[in-house]
């Protein structure tokens, strides 16, 4: 069975990327609370993150109904301790869940999961895109580079039923699109092989923004 290992809020603190300034919520760290998740509006003017309590420094290019949750899975997080020869913590890389038992990557866009008992449902959108700020806050040179040819780059949800979450929740696949495009599809299109944009249109629920360059490239 697929779980919510940890629940994980930003501790806010100033930008690494000086260039970027202000401030960031990538420093998330587990919370034993029951966390309420609800729809945050749009990227501009809403509420930011769809978890309360969370915080999105730049709602320029964050947050928002199509990145309210971020979720990466704890086996992928293990791989790259491995690789990077350092140890990892759970919301590290800024996810809101820590997940397992569950391919993150191959999620489809559009796939549903119910997540917990008090009546949570969110939906598959679209792939993290890695910016100067993870980079910074990894202090990993490379970083963008590194992480763009692994291609596991962890999902985002949308909230489709609100309700709240906590560490040890049961996350359930309740509906399952019939087409293959998945995280790692997308996130290849839009990244190191854009010849593949063509192909993520068979996702209904592709994001506005991604929809459109996808069908600049047919």
């Amino acid at each position: 069975m697929a779980k919510v290992l940890t629940v994980n809020l930003a501790v806010a603190r100033r930008n690494p990327d000086t260039k970027a300034g202000g401030q960031t919520g990538i420093d998330k760290r587990p919370t034993d609370a029951a966390v309420t998740v609800r729809a945050p509006g749009p990227m501009l003017g809403g509420l930011g993150s769809g978890l309360a309590g969370d915080l999105i420094g730049n709602q320029r290019v964050h947050g928002g109904d199509d990145q309210a949750v971020y979720a990466y899975a704890r086996e992928d997080l293990d791989s790259w301790q491995v690789a990077l020869e350092r140890e990892l913590d759970n919301g590290v890389f800024g996810e809101n869940l820590t997940t397992a038992g569950l391919d993150v990557t191959e999620a489809r866009i559009g796939e549903q999961w119910r997540v917990g008992s008090h009546g949570l449902r969110l939906e598959v959108s679209r792939p993290r895109i890695p910016c100067r700020t993870f980079a910074e806050w990894l202090q990993l040179r490379g970083w963008v580079k590194t992480f763009t040819a692994a291609a596991v780059p962890g999902a985002y949800l949308r909230v489709i039923e609100p309700g709240t979450i906590r560490a040890g929740d049961d996350i359930d696949v309740v509906d399952r699109p019939d087409h293959c495009v998945t995280i790692g599809l997308v996130f290849r299109a839009l990244t190191t092989e854009p010849e593949l944009l063509p192909e993520i249109l068979e996702a209904d629920a592709l994001p506005e923004e991604i929809r459109r360059r996808a069908e600049n490239r047919v």
